[in-house]
């Protein structure tokens, strides 16, 4: 009998997550086209449904800043995150699905040796994924929840990921990346640091559409928000807030020292050294992708993982275009002719 418990790991710059889910039949109510009038009877999907999430803070970016290579003690402690996690989808008897690895293996000089070390873990080979997969896995496991007409926003630790199911792009920018650059709290130089960030970055078809931000970023951004002293998906997720929320949660979170920043919920394990890097960050893509407010989602990347590939959109083929060169040597070659 297939195990209905699937699990996937998200081996990113900043932390380790474990998924294990499952995927159950959902009643879809019937409703009526807006546009036709005509009446969609009620029908059953299938919705994947979180069962146990672990998020373990790894930091393999900071490695990756400082030296360019996992070192040796940071691939001992991502080995030990591995163990625990491997003994819960035993525990569970859940079925270890992919393992995906993003910016920081993405970027080490040594990918190969930090592989094998997790493979060795968990019993299964991890993948090192580009941006614009991750992107698109990560867009994919938002729609799957709240509908394809989105822009999902992903802030990790080394980079961040825009999607609108049709265009994905990575920036190579995260939370842990721009703390070990600025600091706790970003300066003077972070507004020509976001100029010339934004230079070569284009949002077009991505304005003035629902954003959902995705990641750890977002998830700690809701705990603070919410008062919420643990972690449950079922009251942040869909969460709506405005850029004047966002501002009042900076600005209290700022304005404690680092100890008390580590005591608010969501803020442990190194989250709040930092998170405020990455609010900062958040602000500057809201402004551009020009909206006041936005959603907090619990998915990501270990649920895309999950979801069995979408069919690729058919390619329209290119009308053929002849070369003005050429064009012209025919016309005169037929004038040629002609006169003959």
């Amino acid at each position: 009998m297939e195990n209905k418990l699937k699990a996937t790991i998200d081996i990113g710059s900043h932390s380790c997550i474990l998924l294990i889910a499952a995927f159950e039949n959902e009643v879809v109510p019937a409703t009526t086209n807006a546009e036709t009038g005509e009446t969609i009877p009620e029908s059953t999907r299938q919705k994947l449904v979180p069962k146990l999430q672990k998020v373990e803070v790894c930091r393999l970016g900071e490695d990756i800043y400082e030296h360019g290579a996992i070192t040796p003690e940071r691939i001992q402690e991502l080995t030990n995150i591995m163990t625990k996690f491997r003994m819960d989808l035993h525990a569970l008897g859940a079925d270890l699905q992919a393992v995906a690895m993003t910016e920081a293996m993405r970027k080490a000089s040594n990918p190969d040796e930090v592989i094998a070390a997790v493979e060795k873990a968990v019993w299964v080979k991890p993948r090192v994924i580009t941006g614009e997969e991750e992107g698109k896995l990560t867009f994919r496991s938002v729609k799957e929840w709240h509908g394809a007409d989105i822009v999902t926003v992903d802030i990790g630790g080394g980079s961040t990921e825009l999607s609108n199911g049709e265009t994905t792009f990575s920036i190579p920018v995260g939370a842990l990346k721009m703390f070990k650059a600025m600091g706790p709290i970003p300066g003077p130089e972070y507004k020509k640091f976001v100029k010339e960030t934004f230079k070569d970055v284009s949002f077009k078809g991505m304005t003035k559409k629902p954003v959902y931000l995705i990641g750890g970023t977002g998830t700690a951004l809701a705990m603070v928000f919410l008062n919420k002293p643990q972690f449950d998906y079922k009251s942040i997720e869909g969460l709506e807030m405005s850029i004047a929320d966002l501002d009042a949660v900076t600005t209290r979170i700022s304005n404690l020292s680092k100890e008390l920043r580590a005591m608010l919920p969501g803020l442990e394990n190194g989250r709040h050294e930092v998170i405020i890097c990455g609010l900062f960050w958040l602000k500057s893509l809201l402004e551009k992708l020009r909206v006041e407010k936005f959603m907090i989602s619990t998915a990501g990347l270990r649920f895309g993982l999950l979801y069995p590939p979408e069919p690729e959109p058919e390619q329209k083929p290119k009308a053929k275009r002849t070369p003005p060169w050429i064009k012209k040597t025919a016309e005169t070659d037929s004038e040629e002719a002609a006169s003959n």
